[in-house]
């Protein structure tokens, strides 16, 4: 956490300040570039249960700390981490000391000075549906409220704790599993309602999210039910349809793996596992993953018939009409396949698509999966990394172009290159960001494989 209050990047302290909201009076933080709220609890949840949102609470709500995070694995059995896990704690949580709570639905919320009928952006982050939190070191909204945008980043639940499917759940609500989807739509729907208080217009709201956060917001676009709630989406490296073995399952196929996560933890009811130590449950994890090969599969959102009633790969043929901006890296994960697919969801929509070529300095793992998100935000200086004048050039571009976006629907603007749309055409134009430049131009597909048949991408 941090009790002093200083401000990330500068390290200078913040003061406090209060504003008054629809639910209730709420102390926050003016740290020197904008106004900030911290820890923010949009909703309650019990464990295995629907979300209930928060709309009231008692005597001023303190939000000038950062919130606890969703309880995950890598927080329990961190000694146990796959090599490649510990590369992405060096590149995002290194030096930051996290809490972990099941009372985790918390937002951060960074809003101008001032700000009056402000476009507004939510993001949700990525970790494989099994980890992440809301302040890693990339997500700081400052530069984006500098820029006129209220940014919000929001936690969700994870893992075991997000994606458990069991016909108890199914008996009480009518559905189950997609606890951490069903967080995400809580948090948009807290959002519409609430950013008003912040200075935010609830009509001009843009969901953002990265790899399994992109994917998230994929099933939301799918969902007829879910029209009106937002305008634009922007997708970073988790757009368009995956194929069929990233897919989300039916509900009930998954059963049969949490009816063996219960034998394994030593639990005979659902009952049992919601009372069970957490530490039981992670421990189970551990088990599990050594007795199956299908664990990504079986935690993850799944079909449930109310936030992703159908299969993906029919829904998406008609996907809401929202403004889309779309992503991906040249060393991304499965990176011919994520450029593939993000470039024709990308001509449906007749988006806007970048091709991030720009290399992180430091070491040979070239464009990784991710490695955009600390120039997206602004947050260079947050990283070991020894970025240079062309990676400080390209942060300001793409902050630039998200800011223009989640104002109008198009990234292009006074002083920067211009970036056309996607086109209905098999060759998809993209914006390419690479190290002589930004221009349009075409994705390379060689160089993309050429990157994955090397693993440089340390997922």
């Amino acid at each position: 956490m941090d009790p002093e209050n200083k401000h990330p990047e500068t390290g200078s302290a913040a003061s406090c300040i209060l504003l008054d909201t629809a639910c209730g009076p709420l102390r926050g933080l003016d740290n020197g570039r904008c106004r900030e709220f911290r820890g923010l609890r949009f909703a309650r949840a019990e464990r295995f249960a629907y979300a209930e949102p928060v709309e009231h609470w008692e005597g001023v709500y303190d939000a000038t700390s950062f919130g606890p995070g969703c309880p995950q694995n890598r927080a329990v059995h961190e000694h146990l981490e796959h090599p490649t896990r510990r590369f992405y704690k060096r590149e995002y949580r290194e030096g930051l000391e996290f809490t972990y709570d099941e009372d985790c639905l918390n937002l951060n919320i960074y809003a101008p000075y001032n700000a009056k009928n402000a476009p507004v952006l939510l993001y949700f982050y990525g970790g494989g549906f099994d980890s992440g939190l809301n302040w890693e070191s990339p997500f700081d909204g400052s530069a984006l409220a500098e820029r006129g945008v209220i940014a919000v980043f929001a936690n969700y639940r994870v893992g075991v704790l997000g994606y458990l499917t069991h016909a108890d759940v199914k008996a009480r609500y009518g559905r189950e599993g997609n606890f951490g989807l069903d967080d995400q739509l809580t948090a948009l729907r807290w959002v519409k309602a609430h950013i008003g208080d912040f200075g935010g217009d609830p009509e001009m709201l843009t969901l953002m999210g990265q790899s399994a956060g992109a994917m998230s917001i994929q099933y939301l676009c799918v969902n007829p039910a879910n029209a009106g709630l937002f305008r634009r989406v922007v997708m970073l490296s988790g757009a368009g349809k995956f194929p069929k073995i990233g897919l989300p399952r039916p509900a009930e196929q998954t059963r049969e793996y949490w009816a063996q996560f219960l034998e394994t933890a030593g639990c005979r009811s659902l009952e049992e596992l919601k009372a069970a130590p957490l530490s039981l449950l992670f421990d189970t994890v551990e088990k599990m993953r050594s007795l199956r090969k299908d664990n990504t599969c079986c935690t993850m959102p799944v079909i449930d018939g109310v936030l992703i009633p159908d299969r993906v790969d029919k829904l998406i043929r008609a996907p809401l009409p929202v403004d889309t901006l779309i992503g991906y890296t040249n060393a991304d994960m499965f990176a011919p396949i994520m450029a593939w697919i993000g470039n024709r969801y990308g001509r449906k929509m007749n988006a806007f698509v970048y091709f991030f070529d720009l290399d992180a300095p430091g070491d040979d793992n070239r464009a990784f999966h991710s490695s955009d998100l600390h120039y997206v935000f602004g947050t260079l200086d947050r990283s070991w990394r020894p970025y240079g004048e062309r990676d400080r050039e390209a942060s300001s571009q793409m902050l630039a172009y998200l800011a223009n976006f989640a104002r109008s629907g198009n990234p292009s603007g006074p002083a920067l290159p211009e970036w056309k749309q996607a086109g209905h055409r098999l060759r998809t134009r993209v914006l390419r960001i690479g190290p002589e430049g930004t221009k349009m131009g075409r994705a390379a597909y060689g160089k993309l494989l050429r990157n994955f048949l090397r693993r440089r991408d340390p997922v």
